[in-house]
């Protein structure tokens, strides 16, 4: 019998790059392809890549360079590149390293065994389709067939592509236009999960809240989709992400607050506090009106946990306007952010807007400015939260140190604890007190367990 293939993935991007990766993991072992323990000993190693910035340019053909090596050493040995940046770059990839025997974008995923079998026979390929096709585009690779790092979590993508015209986003032009799943078949897969061990399901869009309305003359369904998902027996936790603010609406806001499953967690990205800047951005909304929906969320949900994206330093962005966005920040009272210094990406309309580019002194500046007022926040969020009693999920040991358990709140705030007596495993739901609020995590002592793992077995995929 032949020795079984390994492959190794190397994720680059946001939780739809890593859903991906996992989708791509289960394609190459339904091929008869098993993991490896490293890149080193791989046979096959697949590059998915993200393009939202410039530093992940960068960071792929770092990576490639230090396999050039062991692709001479190994010439047997393959190397993949797929995801948006081979949406983007396409034979370019090949023109930069010339060592790459496939490249497949976001839209043919599902050919990567196919194509990997081709290369073996015909050498370098590069496959890039300009769109989905519209029948391969129904099914998705749902996340049953997906090999997950954590067995009882699964990513569930609901649509893939974007319609917003942001203008410092990529996304649409390497993703392409909505195209959203049927519900039934999400609901249908989500059964279906958890029959095999799952309890959290996190959903997936790159406008969750615009799910549905090109399948449907009723309009969004996403409100309908919470609610049908919550009511799954063995689901206990839906998070989702991204929404966009000017999408949040009052029937989203309703189902959230009253579907017990769907966690009391919401990623509302921001980007600026300042008007000028949202309408230069293309964002569809002023600060007034994303706090605003901000407001009703927080009175609807109790002890909602909030969380954003914000850009410094786009181009034109003033001082004045700069301070603008941190009364906006101070005002939203976040529990924690995902900070970016604007990065300009070819083929987007602010990467044309060259003669307003604000100075990295500058920009630096306000990003440590930034950075202390959501520091302050965060930590003012979790040392209110001292003498709670939680519902933890956990997910194992700490990373620093194998005698402390970590895991996740219902809102998603992760805390650390020292393991029990009585060994608690990975997926295992746990009451938690918590004793101790830092900035980016919380500290507490386990009270008891509520459940054993649901889940049978684990695999952990590589991520950068």
């Amino acid at each position: 019998m032949a020795e079984q293939k390994t492959f190794a993935i190397r994720t680059f991007g946001c939780q739809m790059n890593e859903h991906d990766s996992e989708r791509i993991a289960g394609l190459l072992m339904n091929d008869g392809m098993v993991p490896a323990e490293s890149d080193a000993e791989a046979d096959v190693v697949i590059f998915n890549t993200c393009t939202i910035r410039e530093n992940a340019d960068l960071k792929l053909y770092s990576a490639l360079g230090h396999l050039k090596a062991l692709k001479e050493r190994r010439p047997d040995m393959q190397i993949a590149v797929g995801g948006c940046m081979a949406q983007k770059d396409r034979g370019t990839i090949l023109e930069r390293a010339d060592w790459v025997d496939v490249v497949f974008g976001t839209h043919n995923l599902a050919q990567a065994p196919a194509l990997l079998r081709r290369a073996r026979v015909e050498g370098p390929i590069v496959d890039v389709w300009d769109a989905p096709d519209p029948e391969a585009a129904k099914d998705m690779a749902p996340a049953l067939y997906a090999v997950r790092e954590l067995p009882w979590a699964a990513w569930m993508t609901i649509q893939t592509g974007c319609d917003n015209t942001c203008a410092y986003c990529i996304v649409p032009s390497v993703r392409g236009e909505e195209i959203s799943r049927p519900l039934e078949d999400l609901v249908r897969e989500a059964e279906m999960l958890a029959a095999s061990g799952v309890t959290e399901i996190t959903v997936l869009g790159q406008n969750v809240n615009s799910y549905g309305r090109d399948i449907t003359k009723r309009g969004p369904l996403f409100a309908e989709l919470l609610r049908e998902l919550g009511a799954v027996d063995g689901i206990e936790r839906i998070r989702f992400t991204s929404p966009h603010p000017k999408d949040l609406r009052p029937e989203t806001i309703a189902a959230m607050a009253e579907t017990p499953a769907v966690c009391p967690q919401l990623h509302l990205p921001l980007q600026s506090g300042s008007d000028r800047v949202l309408s230069a951005m293309r964002r569809g909304y002023t600060a007034e009106r994303y706090l605003e929906r901000l407001a009703s969320a927080r009175a609807a949900i109790p002890d909602l946990h909030v969380t954003t994206d914000l850009i410094v330093g786009f181009p034109g962005e003033t001082d004045a306007e700069f301070d603008e966005s941190l009364t906006v920040v101070a005002a939203a009272d976040y529990d924690s952010a995902y900070t970016f210094i604007f990065s300009p990406r070819e083929g987007t309309r602010a990467a044309t807007m060259v003669d307003e580019f604000v100075d990295d002194a500058v920009v630096a500046e306000r990003f440590a400015r930034l950075k202390d007022v959501l520091d302050r926040s965060a930590l003012r969020k979790h040392e209110a939260r001292e003498g709670q009693r939680e519902e933890v999920l956990v997910e194992g040991p700490s990373r620093r140190n194998e005698n402390v358990l970590s895991g996740r709140t219902r809102q998603g705030k992760l805390i650390h604890f020292p393991q029990p007596h009585a060994p608690v495993r990975a997926g295992a739901l746990v009451e938690v007190d918590v004793t101790h609020g830092a900035p980016y995590h919380l500290l507490g002592t386990f009270v008891g367990q509520l459940r054993g793992p649901k889940h049978k077995t684990r695999l952990s995929l590589t991520a950068s």
